[in-house]
């Protein structure tokens, strides 16, 4: 991170960013899955032809689940650097967080089942 004003602080903030989601994509196992669901999603989304609401219901409920992966990262990273031992405290604040993804990933998955498992059954009986 470089200390900077005027327009040039303006736009390293988004390579800071870009460098940052970069390394969780290539460092976290779950954020790949979760990343790669959300494609999945977004094709079926133009495979159903969901409505306006719906793609903002999936595309905000997909976009917590990602935010709340790089937090969770985040958070693992600096407490890895901060306190590298064992420690129950930093234990305890690791399971928390992923705690945080879980409830997030269960909402996302039930904006999703609320939007698609309709249009999944009329596709599947009309075969």
């Amino acid at each position: 991170m470089r200390m900077s004003s005027g327009r040039y602080r303006g736009f390293q903030s988004f390579v800071d960013a870009g460098r940052g989601i970069r390394t969780v994509f290539r460092t976290e196992w779950n954020f790949r899955i979760h990343f790669g669901i959300f494609a999945l999603i977004i094709a079926a989304g133009f495979g159903f032809g969901i409505s306006f609401g719906e793609w903002l219901a999936i595309v905000l409920s997909a976009g917590l689940v990602l935010m709340a992966e790089v937090f969770n990262t985040a958070l693992e990273y600096l407490a890895d650097a901060v306190h590298p031992e064992s420690d129950r405290g930093v234990g305890m604040a690791k399971d928390a967080a992923a705690g945080g993804v879980l409830i997030a990933a269960v909402a996302a998955a039930l904006v999703g089942a609320i939007v698609f498992l309709p249009r999944l059954w009329m596709w599947l009986t009309s075969l």
